[in-house]
């Protein structure tokens, strides 16, 4: 008999717990729930594992308080940990901070999961990935980051609301960092393989865009405390799964780039194939000289915070 996949999720707050929900859900594997706050990681894991009788998942779901041991094997770890965006700030107020938080876990992750791939959550995004690549020691292909399932999701959102059609119509393409400089690309975002451009007016399609960069900010605005947690997490689920069925899909992620889009050194937003390596393959294509420049000052934004972190 094969062993069922073993995912961990670090961060049981509302992205990690919400994440181990749509992996259960999904019977993806056995979930491992840690958190450094006692008791939350052990509760939320009895609760979801009382739902499975109800919802006929079957996956273990365990919880830890920063024992690390019961992860020891994971096949993915997701990382959420980190303080969440408080009204008022910016994703990159958390670096320091994050950093040395994500620095601790991955330490204990690789101490345990040798094997394991990483797909970071915790922000500000781009820089952190780059923390974890450091402290890992793992190549790139088994350190992915986060960001662009769920910007491309928020984009898809809003596009198939204007449309009014189905959001499995409509695919959005969204590329560099995590935060006010990501690049969507109208062009190559379709509705049924229609570009959208084709179906939507430049103004329609500019307040879309505007929209997409803003999206974490208006739900952290909204709700007045935390941030969005049900897309972030279901985004991370998504890459999880191409990973553990191979299913090779092509979504948005952050990847360390060496050379491709003439960017050297430093994790930014590309389209990525996702399958039992982990990151495949990063696709190229062929952007406008406006679309470059964006991509460029996109790099420059993560560069900035890495040269901070001196990672």
């Amino acid at each position: 008999m094969g062993r069922r996949n073993k995912i961990t999720v670090v961060g049981a707050g509302n992205v990690g717990a919400t994440a181990a929900h749509w992996l259960a859900s999904k019977e993806l594997g056995d979930v491992v729930l840690v958190d450094i706050m006692e008791g939350v990681p052990q509760g939320k894991a009895l609760d979801l594992a009382q739902a499975a009788p109800v919802e006929g998942f079957d996956a273990r779901m365990i919880g830890s308080t920063n024992d690390y041991q019961l992860t020891s094997n994971s096949d993915v770890v997701i990382i959420t940990a980190g303080l969440p965006r408080k009204p008022g700030m910016s994703r990159d107020d958390l670096l320091k901070t994050n950093s040395d938080i994500v620095s601790k876990v991955v330490e204990q992750v690789v101490r345990y999961s040798p094997d394991s791939i990483l797909i970071v959550v915790s922000n500000p995004l781009d820089a952190m990935c780059q923390v974890a690549l450091r402290r890992s020691g793992f190549p790139k292909h088994r350190v992915i980051g986060m960001a662009g399932v769920l910007d491309s999701a928020r984009m898809r959102c809003f596009l198939a609301e204007a449309l009014d059609v189905s959001v499995e119509n409509v695919t959005a393409f969204v590329l560099g960092g995590h935060g006010d400089t990501m690049v969507p690309l109208p062009r190559y975002s379709t509705c049924a393989g229609i570009p959208v451009t084709e179906l939507l007016s430049q103004d329609q399609i500019e307040a879309i865009v505007k929209r997409t960069a803003n999206g974490g900010a208006e739900i952290v605005k909204l709700l007045g405390f935390g941030s969005a947690y049900y897309a972030p997490s279901a985004a991370a689920v998504e890459m999880t799964e191409s990973i553990l069925k191979d299913k090779k899909k092509i979504l948005p992620c952050a990847a360390y780039l060496e050379g491709e889009y003439g960017i050297n050194g430093l994790y930014v937003g590309v389209p990525c194939k996702l399958g039992a390596r982990g990151l495949e393959q990063i696709i190229e294509i062929n952007l406008t000289s406006d679309e470059r420049i964006a991509l460029q000052k996109s790099a420059a934004a993560v560069q900035e915070l890495v040269n901070v972190l001196g990672v």
